[in-house]
C-alpha cells in the first residue's frame, strides 16, 4: 500500500470535499478520486458514501482513520531513522498526554538539545491508552503518563512531581475560598478529581471545564477567575502579580512517570535523557 493513499484518505476525511482534499494536496480533483478509489479496491470496502450531497465517511473509513494515522506516524519514524544512517545519531521517539507537554517536557526537550548532539527527538501526542500500546507496540520509544501502566514488560520511572495549587487573577478573593468566581475545573486524571470533589462538595462550583492547564491559564489570564494550576507554569505569572495563590485552598500533587519497555535496545539512551530531568520538579 502506498503511503499517499493513506495520506490521500486522511485529508478527504478532513475536509469532507474532493476538491478540497486536492486543492490542500496540490494534486488534481481526479487524482483524489483515483487514490481512494485504489485504496478502496486494496480493502475491499467503501471509505465514503458518495450516494448523497455531502461526503460521508462509512463505519469502515471511521475505523481506518485511527490505523492510518498510526501507519503514516510509523513510516515518518523509519524514514527519520534511516536518513540517520550515515550520521552518529540516535532517534527517540516520545508520546505524552498533552498537559504533560505542557507541564514539564518542554523544558525536558531543551535540555536534551543542549546536553546531547547524537539525539535526534521525534514526539507525538496520544492518548493515555493509545500511549500503552504505542509503547509495548515499539511505535515509540518512552511514554510520560499520570497514572504509570502496570505492565510486566514496562520499566515504570517517576520523572517529576507537579504541585497544583488554586489560583485567582482577582487579590481580593485570594484570602477567601467560598466566593471563588468563574470557577475553571481543569482535569488531572480521576484521583485528582476524586479529592477535589471530596474536599470541595459544592463549596466552588465550576463555572467551565477544560481539560488541558494552558488553555485553562490563557483563558484565565484573558476572561478572569480561578483554577488549579500546575506550580510550574503558574509561578511567573505570581510573581507578576496577574494571578494570586489562594492560600487557605488545599494543595494537590501529580506526579509524572516515564514508561518504557526493559528489552528496548535504547533503554541506555532513555535512561541517559531521563537523568535530565531533576529529582522533583520545581
Amino acid at each position: 500500500m502506498k503511503i499517499e493513499l493513506l495520506q490521500t484518505f486522511l485529508e478527504v476525511s478532513r475536509t469532507l470535499h474532493f476538491r478540497h482534499a486536492a486543492e490542500n494536496l496540490f494534486i488534481t480533483q481526479s487524482a483524489i478520486s483515483s487514490r481512494i478509489k485504489l485504496l478502496e479496491e486494496d480493502l475491499g470496502v467503501l471509505l465514503f458514501d458518495r450516494s448523497k450531497k455531502h461526503l460521508k465517511i462509512t463505519p469502515e473509513g471511521h475505523r481506518l482513520i485511527k490505523h492510518a494515522n498510526e501507519m503514516l506516524l510509523v513510516w515518518q519514524k523509519a524514514k527519520m531513522d534511516v536518513g540517520m544512517a550515515d550520521h552518529d545519531s540516535h532517534q527517540l521517539v516520545i508520546g505524552s498526554i498533552m498537559s504533560i507537554w505542557d507541564i514539564v517536557l518542554q523544558d525536558w526537550l531543551k535540555k536534551i538539545h543542549r546536553n546531547y548532539d547524537d539525539i535526534s527527538l521525534f514526539t507525538n501526542t496520544y492518548s493515555p491508552i493509545e500511549l500503552r500500546k504505542s509503547v509495548l507496540s515499539r511505535v515509540i520509544d518512552v511514554a510520560f503518563l499520570f497514572d504509570p501502566p502496570f505492565v510486566e514488560d514496562l520499566i515504570t520511572e517517576k520523572v517529576a512531581t507537579v504541585p497544583l495549587q488554586l489560583v485567582t487573577t482577582d487579590e481580593k478573593l485570594a484570602s477567601t475560598l467560598s466566593s471563588q468566581d468563574n470557577y475553571i475545573m481543569v482535569d488531572y486524571g480521576e484521583s485528582i478529581n476524586a479529592q477535589y470533589r471530596r474536599d470541595f462538595q459544592s463549596e466552588v462550583a465550576s463555572k467551565h471545564y477544560i481539560s488541558q492547564p494552558r488553555i485553562a491559564l490563557n483563558f484565565l489570564l484573558d476572561a478572569g477567575g480561578s483554577a488549579y494550576l500546575p506550580r510550574q507554569m503558574s509561578f511567573e505569572y505570581i510573581q507578576s502579580g496577574k494571578l494570586f495563590v489562594v492560600e487557605n485552598a488545599p494543595k494537590y500533587e501529580r506526579e509524572v512517570f516515564a514508561a518504557y519497555l526493559e528489552k528496548s535496545h535504547k533503554v541506555e539512551l532513555i535512561e541517559r535523557t531521563i537523568q535530565l530531568f531533576p529529582h522533583v520538579a520545581v
